[in-house]
């Protein structure tokens, strides 16, 4: 449970950083700088957990490989909504 509430918090970070983003293109419009803040802090708490869980090597490891993904799965997320949309990009 507790490395489900630690992947949770740190995938939702992740996403706000992302949606907070002027580059994202998952919304018309990015969310509010608040939300970054918010994205920050919730990756930070969820560090924290992952340190908790696994220690500091693994727990470290594990916090970085789940915003890695979730960075890099959020534009293939836009690219393919853009394109089921039929408004495809170069």
């Amino acid at each position: 449970m507790t490395v489900l509430c630690a992947l949770l918090l740190t995938l939702a970070g992740a996403a706000l950083v992302y949606l907070a983003s002027a580059r994202q293109r998952l919304r018309a419009m990015p969310l509010p700088g608040p939300a970054r803040a918010i994205g920050w802090l919730s990756m930070l708490a969820g560090l924290v957990v992952w340190l908790f869980a696994y220690g500091v090597g693994a727990g470290t490891a594990s916090a970085l490989t789940a915003i890695m993904l979730a960075w890099v799965l959020l534009p293939y997320v836009a690219w393919w909504r853009a394109a089921s949309n039929g408004a495809e990009k170069p």
